[in-house]
């Protein structure tokens, strides 16, 4: 069973789904009856509640991006202090998963999805009733933190309840809800906004995330296989110190953080683009560009497969590519070249963070959701850091100049793991 575990958190950082070999677990596992079969009512339970949670938690995470410009204008702030609405849930997701992998192991599943769902979702309404942009943003960083909760052990719940012949389809389906959920939250609270204001939108999307958080906790079954674990700290902390020493693992590190930067910064500040001329576009048609979200999901699909059969570190180089190229594309006055671009973009982005994510498990040859940890830190303070920082260069300098500002971070993300070699494929040890 702990091998099992082990290559499962292989799978969720490399993002790919697959199933697993049945030599890699244990018989008693495989026909322990307690596990959920893909015929049994336990996995449909299982499954609903699951995808449910996934939905959820990003229609929240990224719920203020595509409000940008009217944040601007009801608080009369900048787009760079707008975008800390974003850039605080995502720091809040990035602290809470490195708090998170010290303590998840400690708490029952269930409860901990539970709480991170009912009290994210409040906020969420809490956040549309606030006076003051300041404690917004510190209201969707501590929703960052709880949203954590979630991420930090839906999967360890599904390795522990599912059993390991359909595991690959569980997993599928919680990162299918996780995709959705980014997508739908994005065109939903912009459709909402343009007509009924971006309070009311907001308000709705947290209705329907509660909704979402009450159907969870009727459809998940409780665990039935958490024991809960003392976590040796001391030993966490050697294990991410001896990964801050290895030289590829801080080449990605970097370079996740410009890749996350520029991804974000773009989607962050799309919205001023496409509601100002050249394009003049109407609130239901900037919702539908936003549809280009889901062609990520191909990023991260085909790179997972391509990953098995060719090195990440030769593939890498190519999707940061596509990344470089969609961004310098967003230049164009023209909008079927500028979505076409942004399909590049979010291709190449998702491709890399696959890449990216199985390199650092490859490497890691212990400690391997330590290093996922650290990787995740990096991450999302890109998105932060970055993703806010720009908004200074839109409002100096225009977007041009913040597209080749962008391009000039994807270049040097490029350029950090350009000499990379592929890592020697680690034998299993102890996490």
């Amino acid at each position: 069973m702990r091998l099992f575990a082990i290559e499962l958190k292989e799978v969720l950082s490399n993002k790919t789904v697959k199933i697993l070999k049945p030599s890699n677990v244990s018989l008693s596992d495989v026909n322990n009856p307690m596990k959920a079969t893909k015929e049994s009512e336990q996995y449909r339970e299982i499954r609903a509640g699951i995808f449910l949670s996934g939905l959820s938690v990003f229609a929240q995470l990224y719920l203020f991006q595509p409000l940008l410009p009217q944040l601007c204008h009801s608080y009369h702030i900048s787009p760079a202090s707008s975008a800390w609405t974003v850039s605080g849930s995502t720091l809040g997701m990035a602290l809470g998963l490195f708090v998170f992998s010290f303590r998840a192991d400690t708490y029952s599943r269930k409860r901990l999805m539970t709480f991170s769902l009912i009290t994210s979702s409040l906020l969420t309404i809490c956040s549309a009733l606030v006076p003051h942009f300041e404690l917004l943003v510190i209201i969707n960083t501590i929703k960052g933190f709880l949203l954590s909760g979630v991420s930090a052990v839906a999967l360890a719940y599904l390795a522990e309840e599912v059993s390991p012949a359909i595991l690959g389809q569980a997993i599928a389906l919680y990162l299918s809800g996780n995709a959705i959920g980014g997508m739908s939250g994005r065109m939903l609270v912009t459709l909402f906004s343009g007509w009924f204001g971006w309070h009311n939108a907001v308000i709705i999307i947290g209705v329907l995330s509660l909704m979402l958080g009450i159907l969870f906790v009727i459809k998940l079954p409780p665990s039935q296989h958490f024991i809960p674990e003392p976590v040796d700290i001391k030993r966490k902390i050697n294990q991410m110190s001896s990964f801050m020493h290895n030289l590829i693992m801080i080449r990605i590190f970097l370079a996740a953080t410009l890749f996350m930067g520029a991804f974000v910064a773009v989607y962050n500040y799309l919205g001023f683009r496409l509601e100002s001329p050249p394009f003049s576009l109407p609130h239901y048609i900037v919702a539908s560009v936003f549809l280009m979200y889901t062609i990520g999901v191909v990023g991260t699909i085909a790179a997972g497969r391509l990953s098995d059969k060719i090195a990440p570190t030769k593939l890498i180089k190519i999707s940061l590519l596509f990344l470089s190229i969609g961004i310098i594309s967003l230049l164009t006055g023209n909008l079927a070249v500028l979505v076409l671009g942004l399909g590049v973009m979010t291709l190449g982005f998702f491709a890399t963070h696959t890449l990216a994510s199985k390199i650092i498990s490859q490497t890691a040859k212990e400690g391997k959701s330590s290093a996922t940890s650290i990787y995740w830190l990096f991450y999302y303070a890109g998105s932060s850091i970055i993703g806010t920082s720009t908004g200074m260069i839109l409002s100096s300098y225009g977007w041009s100049f913040l597209i080749y500002s962008l391009f000039l971070i994807s270049l040097i993300a490029m350029a950090l793991i350009w000499r990379i070699k592929q890592p020697t494929t680690p034998t299993v040890t102890r996490n």
